[in-house]
C-alpha cells in the first residue's frame, strides 16, 4: 500500500496549485485519486446527423464550420463567440459565452467534433458551449464514453481526467486484489485492475457495468467485514437465567401475540448466554414493543438485577413509566422515573435507593447520563428510538461498565471492564432492511410483524386546499363526538428563515403556489374558524416546561385540536385522538408521514389521516399514493429510501450512516445481502483476517473502520 499512499504531487502533471484544488475534494494520496470515481458518464462515442437530433438531447456531431467565428461584447464581463456549422443533413448555430479564445481555435471550412445539448426550435438548431476538437486530431474529448466528476473551482474536468489517467499509469500494476479468488469466481466479478481502468475510462457500457458491479460488491463486502469484526469484539455479559414466561404472560390483562412471544424468546436466550446482548427490536407503531421490553426487565429483576430504560423526551419517559408500572408493579417490581425535572433532593433519594438495591427499573431521559450517577447491579439498558440520540450519548448508556464492587457509573470510565450490560434497542421507526444492516450492523434484530388483534387501520386520504371547508366540518363532527384532533404544519411561524422542522424530498421541486402553513398562524386561524373548540399549539421552539404543560392538557382531554410541528412525531400516546391532518404533506418524507399517522388510531375508535397538498409534481403524487394505499411501515420505508436515498432518510449524518461511494443503499439490497454472506463466511474461516492472503483486505477494512469511527452504533 506504500506506493498508493504517495502524495499526489508525486504524480506527473500535478503541481501545487492542482494539488490544492484536489485537496478540496478530499484527494491527497495516489489511492484517493484513483478511487475518486465519476458521478456520471457522457456517451460521446456515437456521431449523429444534425437533422436527427431531438430537442434537449446531449449528442456528438461532426460538422464543418460555415463562417468565421464572430466575437461580440454584450457588456462588461459578457462576450459571445458565434458561428454556423453544418453536415450533410442540416446546419446548427453554435455559441460560446465568455470563451473568446474559441474565435482563434475554430476556422471556417474545417471539420470538428462537437458535443453538447441540442436545442431545437422549429427548423432552427443551436448548441451552447459545446465541447469540441478537430476531426483529424486524436480522440480525447469525444469519440468515447467520457467520465464526469464532481469538481471545484480551479480544477476543470479535463485536468482531473488527465491527473487520474497519470495516476493509473503510475500505480495500476500495484493495486492489491482485496477479494479472494473463490469469492470473485462465485460472484462473477472482474479483477481489481481491470475494474479501476474500466470505471474511469470504459471502452463500452458492458465493461463499465462489470466494473460498477465489482466496486459495489467490494464496498459492501468491506463494510460487512468491518461490522462483522466489531461484532466479534463484544464483551462478556451478565448471565441471566431464563424464567418461565408463562407466569409473566398469565398476569397480563391481554394475550401477547406470537410475534411478541418470539421476540421475548430470542432476547431472553441472549440474556442467558453469558455474552453481551446487543439486539434491536423493530416494530411498527402499536405492535407491542413495550411489552417485550417489560418481559426482559422482569427476567432481570428475577435475577436480582437492575434495568434502565432511556427515552428521547420527558413525555415519552413518563408514558413508559405509566405503562411499565401497570405491567410490572403488580408483579412486585420497584420502578422510578428520572428526568431533568427531578430536583436534587429527589435525585439524592433515588441514588440512595439504588445503592440499597431497592429499585428494579429506572426510566428516564438524557438525565440518566448525568455525571456521577451510579447504577449498582445494572444488567440491561433499553433505549427507545435510539437513532434520536447522538453517538456519544448512546455510547455512554450502552457501553457502561460494571466495576469490581458491582456498581456502574455514567459516563463511562476509561478502564474497559470485562462485563458490560446487555443492550436492547426499541424502534418504531420502520427502517428498510438495507439500512438496518448498516445502522444497526452490530445488533441482532427481532421483528414484531404482527399487530395486536382488534387494532384498526388508520384510513388515509389526500386532498388539496380546496377541501378546507369540508375538513373544518369533519373536525367539528369528531370533536362533537368527544374525539381529539392533531393538525401538523411543517414550520413554526411565517416570515422567519431556517425554521423548517421537516425536509422535503431532495428530488422534488416544490411549486411556490400559496404559502406554507405555519403552526402558530394555523392555530390562530383555527381558533377563529372553530369557535367553541379548545385549540392549542406546540412546537420545538417552546421551552420543555411549556411543551409538557400543553401535552398534559391534551392527555387530560382539555384540548380539542392540537396544532403542532413534528415535535409530536414520536412517542405521544393519545388514545382519544382520531384525526391527523397534515398540512403541506409534500414537505415530509414518507417515513415521517407514517410516524405522524401513528399518533392516531391508538384507541378503540376509527381514526383518520388526511394529507393536504397542492403540489402537482409526479414525486409528490407518488408518495401520497403510497401513504393512501398502505399502512405497512416497512413497505413505506422501502419506498421512502428508494425515493429519497439513504443520506436524507433520517435527515442527519449523526444517525450512523457510513458514506458509500459506489453502492446505493436504496437499490443495491441484493448485492448487500450477497456480500454480507460472503464476508460472514470468510470471517468464520479467518476471524481476524490474519492469513497472508488476507493482509491487503485487513488493511483496507481497518482504513474503512477508522473512517467510520464514531458513526456506527
Amino acid at each position: 500500500m506504500n506506493t498508493l499512499q504517495k502524495d499526489i504531487r508525486s504524480i506527473r502533471g500535478i503541481g501545487e496549485k492542482r494539488a490544492q484544488a484536489l485537496g478540496k475534494l478530499g484527494v491527497f494520496s495516489l489511492f484517493d485519486l484513483i478511487s475518486y470515481f465519476p458521478k456520471r458518464y457522457e456517451d460521446r462515442s456515437q456521431i449523429k446527423p444534425i437533422a436527427l437530433v431531438q430537442d434537449g438531447e446531449s449528442v456528438c456531431i461532426c460538422a464543418v464550420c460555415g463562417d468565421e467565428p464572430r466575437l461580440s461584447r454584450i457588456r462588461r464581463g459578457l462576450d459571445i463567440v458565434r458561428f454556423r456549422a453544418f453536415d450533410s443533413s442540416a446546419q446548427v448555430s453554435i455559441s460560446y459565452f465568455n470563451q473568446s479564445y474559441v474565435r482563434n481555435q475554430i476556422h471556417r471550412g474545417e471539420s470538428y467534433r462537437f458535443y453538447g445539448k441540442m436545442e431545437v426550435r422549429g427548423s432552427q438548431r443551436s448548441l451552447t458551449n459545446p465541447v469540441f476538437e478537430p476531426e483529424e486530431s486524436p480522440l480525447s474529448a469525444t469519440g468515447a464514453i467520457v467520465p464526469v466528476y464532481r469538481v471545484c473551482a480551479g480544477l476543470p474536468q479535463r485536468s482531473l481526467r488527465q491527473s487520474i489517467q497519470a495516476g493509473l499509469d503510475q500505480c495500476l500494476d500495484e493495486i492489491p486484489e482485496l477479494l479472494p479468488e473463490p469469492i470473485r469466481r462465485e460472484h462473477a466479478l472482474i479483477g481489481v485492475r481491470e475494474a479501476y481502468r474500466a470505471i474511469h475510462f470504459p471502452e463500452d457500457y458492458s465493461v463499465l457495468e462489470q466494473a460498477r458491479r465489482r466496486f459495489v460488491f467490494e464496498e459492501l463486502f468491506l463494510l460487512s467485514c468491518a461490522l462483522g469484526m466489531r461484532r466479534q469484539e463484544r464483551s462478556a455479559g451478565i448471565p441471566l437465567p431464563v424464567p418461565d414466561f408463562e407466569e409473566f404472560y398469565a398476569r397480563l390483562p391481554f394475550r401477547p401475540t406470537q410475534a411478541q412471544r418470539r421476540a421475548v424468546s430470542e432476547a431472553a436466550a441472549d440474556l442467558a448466554s453469558g455474552n453481551q446482548m446487543t439486539r434491536l427490536l423493530q416494530g411498527d407503531v402499536g405492535s407491542g414493543k413495550t411489552l417485550a421490553a417489560a418481559a426482559l426487565i422482569w427476567q432481570c429483576a428475577r435475577a436480582g438485577r437492575l434495568s434502565l430504560l432511556m427515552a428521547p423526551t420527558q413525555i415519552l419517559a413518563q408514558q413508559h413509566c405509566q405503562t411499565l408500572s401497570g405491567f410490572l408493579e403488580p408483579m412486585g417490581l420497584r420502578i422510578a422515573l428520572l428526568t431533568g425535572a427531578v430536583r436534587a433532593a429527589e435525585r439524592k433519594s433515588l441514588q440512595e435507593k439504588l445503592d440499597a438495591g431497592e429499585l428494579d427499573l429506572i426510566i428516564g431521559t438524557h438525565a440518566l447520563l448525568s455525571e456521577g450517577l451510579r447504577f449498582p447491579r445494572l444488567a440491561l439498558t433499553v433505549t427507545d428510538e435510539q437513532h434520536r440520540f447522538g453517538v456519544e450519548q448512546r455510547a455512554k448508556l450502552t457501553g457502561q461498565p460494571e466495576q469490581e464492587d458491582g456498581s456502574s457509573v455514567l459516563p463511562d470510565s476509561r478502564n474497559r471492564p470485562l462485563v458490560r450490560p446487555h443492550v436492547y434497542v426499541m424502534s418504531a421507526t420502520p427502517i428498510p432492511r438495507t439500512l438496518a444492516l448498516i445502522i444497526y450492523g452490530e445488533l441482532d434484530v427481532s421483528l414484531l410483524d404482527e399487530l395486536p388483534p382488534g387494532r384498526r387501520a388508520v384510513e388515509t386520504f389526500c386532498v388539496d386546499s380546496r377541501y378546507r371547508a369540508r375538513l373544518l366540518a369533519f373536525i367539528r363532527k369528531l370533536c362533537g363526538e368527544g374525539r381529539q384532533v392533531f393538525v401538523v404544519c411543517p414550520k413554526v411561524e411565517e416570515d422567519t428563515e431556517e425554521t423548517w422542522e421537516a425536509s422535503p424530498a431532495p428530488s422534488e421541486q416544490i411549486p411556490r403556489r400559496g404559502k406554507l402553513e405555519s403552526a402558530v398562524e394555523e392555530a390562530e386561524r383555527l381558533k377563529k374558524e372553530l369557535p367553541g373548540l379548545r385549540v392549542s399549539c406546540i412546537h420545538g421552539r417552546m421551552k420543555s416546561a411549556e411543551k409538557d404543560a400543553v401535552m398534559r392538557a391534551v392527555l387530560e382531554g382539555a384540548v380539542d385540536v392540537l396544532v403542532s410541528t413534528t415535535v409530536i412525531e414520536v412517542g405521544v400516546d393519545v388514545p382519544n385522538a382520531a384525526l391527523m391532518l397534515i398540512e403541506n404533506a409534500e414537505r415530509f418524507g414518507l417515513s415521517q408521514l407514517h410516524q405522524l399517522r401513528g399518533r392516531v388510531g391508538r384507541g378503540v375508535h376509527q381514526s383518520y389521516c388526511v394529507l393536504v397538498t397542492d403540489s402537482e409534481t409526479k414525486e409528490a403524487k407518488a408518495r401520497m399514493q403510497v401513504m393512501c394505499e398502505s399502512n405497512d411501515g416497512f413497505r413505506i420505508a422501502e419506498e421512502d429510501l428508494r425515493l429519497r436515498g439513504p443520506g436524507d432518510f433520517f435527515g442527519s449524518r449523526q444517525h450512523g450512516l457510513p458514506e458509500t461511494h459506489v453502492a446505493d443503499l436504496g437499490t443495491d439490497t441484493e448485492t448487500l445481502m450477497r456480500s454480507k454472506e460472503a464476508a460472514e463466511r470468510l470471517l468464520r474461516e479467518d476471524p481476524e483476517l490474519q492469513l497472508p492472503e488476507h493482509r491487503a483486505l485487513r488493511e483496507r477494512v481497518e482504513m474503512m473502520a477508522e473512517k467510520m469511527n464514531g458513526t456506527l452504533n
